[in-house]
């Protein structure tokens, strides 16, 4: 990472780059040691330079939002990430009933521009805690609705760079996961294609989702959100509350008493305490329900299997 570092600085002397970067600063879970390398760019030329001189170098950068669906090891990763400090915010109306939404705004920020249009169908991401970048990477979801319902394309930069614009089928949109799950591409941002609507009527939508997720997520604590995938046929809390693991505590890590499809962080948790947590947990549902749990959350220099 030296050589990058020093062709980063030479290069791009305003960019901002940090070497052993703690990443419990960057993840919703508060958890992780440092990142070799961290280029935090302003906009999209910048990043582009970046993406290139990475590229020039032989290092593929690792793209992060706001660490939401992330755990990172406690020893740290020999890594390049790249987090944006500003640019890719761009948040508009196009046409009748579509939006443009840069990759580094936040889906609540999206939901209620949205709103503040006149526009329906994003309300299920008002309260997810992420960028649209995330959103589309995952194909973030809850309550019934999910980013491929409302994307229209996508604006993204190949490891050289370069522009592209996916669409449709090229985007591989399915349960929580995208084309980006396997290219190792940066979203810079996406055009939504909503329903006209009511801006009321959808302000109370979002409003009874917030009181819902209030009520039954333990938003009070550190965590990456819903810990596991939906199985088929099943809810993933179901079965672990089902197995009497409500409670259940590795360290700091814990699984909520109020919503057992969360392993949240109750006060110094490290990624080897959640790590255990979890493969506890999927190992005592499949042997009492034979229904295997399958982590929604993504791992940096970590993995499932047992160290």
């Amino acid at each position: 990472m030296n050589a990058l570092y020093e062709t980063l600085k030479q290069e791009l002397p305003g960019l901002e780059l940090r070497r052993q970067e703690p990443m419990a600063r960057h993840t919703t879970f508060r958890v992780g040691g440092p990142a070799a390398l961290m280029a935090l760019p302003r906009g999209e030329e910048e990043v582009q330079a970046v993406i290139r001189l990475a590229a020039r170098q032989g290092v593929r950068p690792v793209f992060l939002g706001k660490g939401s669906n992330l755990l990172v090891a406690d020893e740290g990763v020999d890594a390049f990430l790249i987090k944006m400090a500003g640019g890719l915010t761009r948040l508009e109306r196009r046409g009748e009933t579509g939006l443009y939404v840069g990759s580094g705004v936040t889906l609540a920020q999206a939901a209620t521009f949205a709103a503040e249009q006149g526009l329906t169908g994003l309300e299920f991401a008002h309260g997810i805690p992420g960028t649209l970048g995330g959103g589309v990477f995952m194909n973030a979801g809850a309550y019934d609705g999910e980013m491929a319902q409302v994307i229209a394309w996508v604006d993204c930069l190949d490891e050289e760079g370069n522009p592209h614009r996916l669409e449709g089928e090229a985007l591989e949109l399915g349960y929580r996961r995208s084309v980006f799950s396997r290219l190792p591409w940066l979203i810079t941002g996406a055009g939504l294609t909503l329903l006209p609507g009511e801006e009321g009527a959808i302000r109370a939508r979002m409003a009874d989702l917030a009181q819902r997720r209030r009520s039954k997520q333990p938003l009070e604590y550190p965590s990456a959100g819903s810990t596991f995938k939906r199985p088929a046929g099943h809810f993933a809390g179901g079965l672990i509350e089902q197995c009497g693991l409500k409670g259940t505590a590795v360290g700091g890590a814990r699984v909520s008493e109020k919503h057992a499809g969360f392993v949240i962080n109750t006060g110094g948790a490290t990624c080897r305490d959640i790590l255990t947590l979890i493969r506890q947990v999927r190992e005592t549902v499949r042997r009492q329900t034979g229904v295997e749990l399958e982590p929604e959350i993504r791992l940096l220099g970590c993995t499932w299997e047992e160290p």
